[in-house]
């Protein structure tokens, strides 16, 4: 008994001290968002700003258009959040709860292809957009969404509808529901929480995508937070407290996200290990 007491501190001994490795760099960079440039580097470090500097906020977001770079981010967001739920939905229902020839090998073929890495198919599916002529558009930053919304999340809800009995199929096939019946007012009401997870996967994912519109936006009018973040690191690289507190601003939306879904983060790294 004494022996799992002290094995039961040392591990949450540990979990603290790994907790604050990570949370560091955060209160640093909030402390520093709200510091003048000629406190953050001091030494010793100070951690509570004297006086709190809520004027770097305001400045910060009004050099470059920072509420343009939202709306883009938001229309993005809420394009991908869209698709990625409906379509990931509908093909894990196809995947787990219907029945048809080679539905196990697609399955693990479209598994397989998570393994191709994402620079592999970087410069074909450019010149793909390039030839449709949606180059500098949202099209291809939205779009993919709706052509099943990510292979992990596929997996994810497939995962997930495994565990519900398929008596309840059964009993709607008997009282005549057809597929999408049994699709709309079984399945979905049942995989709330799993659909959360997914729901909330792609908001991070693509609130803080860099790369895609890096490379598939060109004009300054379309660029999201991710971009005008770089553009303002770029052009105001010295100003620390003007760029803490852009990087803040950008990255509070996440910090809410995650902190009002953390529960079914967790339930989403349960659902990837149930057996399917």
């Amino acid at each position: 008994m004494k022996t799992s007491r002290l094995t039961l501190a040392g591990g949450y001994i540990g979990l603290i001290f790994v907790s604050i490795l990570f949370i560091t760099p955060f209160v640093w960079l909030i402390r520093s968002s709200l510091m003048n440039l000629s406190q953050i580097f001091t030494m010793p470090p100070e951690w509570i700003p004297n006086p709190i500097q809520w004027g770097n906020f305001r400045k910060a977001l009004t050099i470059l258009p920072f509420d343009t770079f939202f709306v883009n981010t938001a229309i993005i967001v809420a394009g991908v959040l869209l698709g990625t739920v409906v379509t990931s939905t509908i093909a894990a229902f196809g995947f787990s709860r219907i029945q048809w020839k080679g539905r196990d090998v697609i399955f693990g073929i479209l598994m397989s292809s998570m393994m191709l890495p994402a620079a592999v198919t970087l410069i074909p599916s450019f010149l793909g957009w390039q030839m449709l002529g949606f180059y500098d558009t949202y099209y291809p930053l939205i779009a993919p969404a709706y052509f099943g919304g990510g292979i992990f999340n596929i997996f994810l809800l497939r995962q997930f509808y495994w565990t519900i009995p398929r008596d309840f199929d059964e009993a709607a096939v008997v009282d005549g529901a057809s597929y999408f019946g049994i699709y709309f007012k079984i399945i979905l009401p049942l995989s709330r929480s799993a659909v959360i997870v997914v729901a909330l996967f792609s908001f991070l994912g693509t609130w803080n995508d860099f790369m895609g519109p890096l490379i598939y936006l060109k004009s300054d009018h379309l660029f999201t937070l991710a971009l005008g973040l770089q553009m303002f690191q770029g052009t105001y690289t010295a100003q620390w407290d003007l760029l803490m507190a852009a990087s803040a601003a950008v990255v509070l939306p996440c910090v809410i996200v995650f902190l009002a879904g953390q529960r079914y983060f967790l339930d989403g790294i349960t659902l990837t290990g149930l057996k399917g």
